[in-house]
């Protein structure tokens, strides 16, 4: 049997910049194919725009609100929504409500940072 507490799981900061604990990853806890973690994005932050070449995403939003970037749309995300992200398309989120926001990530594969490449934003240039 392979099952994980919450209050025994700690954070850590991705490349993107969202705290997150990972439920359930093949490295840490023994399952193989998929990687099912919580991302918090704090008040009036937001995750780097990045995207995942191998990796297909789909978030569940479990409390706040905010602005997703998925690709060349820009469009409004809260509890109870449910975005899936395809490999290679850039992504970010920002929060833009009164309490953080948690999302249920899925991953297959499973996360991981190799997979993760920073995007340089228009108007802004490598290392801004």
């Amino acid at each position: 049997m392979i099952k994980t507490t919450y209050k025994k799981i700690n954070a850590y900061t991705t490349k993107d910049g969202s705290e997150i604990r990972e439920l359930m990853h093949p490295q840490v806890h023994g399952n193989k194919k998929q990687s099912l973690a919580e991302a918090i994005v704090k008040l009036n932050g937001q995750t780097s725009l990045h995207k995942h070449e191998l990796t297909e995403e789909i978030y569940y939003f479990t409390a706040g609100r905010g602005l997703m970037t998925l690709g060349g749309d820009v469009f409004e995300v809260s509890a109870g929504d449910t975005v899936c992200i395809e490999p290679g398309t850039p992504h970010k989120l920002k929060n833009t409500g009164t309490v953080p926001i948690k999302v249920l990530c899925a991953c297959v594969p499973p996360y991981s940072h190799e997979d993760t490449v920073i995007v340089t934003e228009p108007g802004m240039s490598a290392g801004q």
